[in-house]
């Protein structure tokens, strides 16, 4: 877990890691008491984002490059300030357009969803996470 520091939120990021092995509906990377920034997506285990808007735009972001096939995978999600891409073994594989992002208060948490709900623990290996408070393509 990271402590909160400020909210990433309000400016462009990206968020780099790598993963391996992982079940669908487990989380990567998320905010304690909010939401799942990186995760595989609970039908398929392909790449998605909870991180959203507050307004009604807002939807979830969702790839369809399947993600826990236990080989491992780079994994991104980088926000410019208007445009979610995801990113899976350095190629595009979902982009939107969110004008804005809900805040990022509290700790930031790797290997877990955000209320630490037994089945959202990371089943696989998670290396070498990297955050950037700017716009960072691989």
């Amino acid at each position: 877990m990271a402590p909160f520091a400020d909210n990433l939120c309000e400016r462009p990021f990206s968020l780099f890691a790598w993963v391996q092995g992982g079940k669908p509906g487990q989380a990567i990377f998320t905010q304690r008491g909010g939401t799942d920034w990186l995760l595989a997506e609970a039908s398929t285990g392909a790449l998605a984002t909870h991180l959203k808007s507050t307004g009604r735009t807002s939807r979830t972001l969702s790839s369809q490059a399947v993600i826990t096939d236990g080989n491992w995978h780079r994994v991104a999600l980088v926000w410019d300030g208007g445009t979610r891409t995801l990113y899976v073994d350095d190629a595009l594989v979902a982009e939107d357009t969110q004008d804005n992002l809900k805040g990022a208060y509290q700790d930031l948490i790797i290997g877990s969803g955000a209320n630490l709900a037994p089945g959202s623990f990371w089943s696989g290996l998670i290396d070498d996470v990297r955050l950037y408070n700017r716009v960072i393509k691989p």
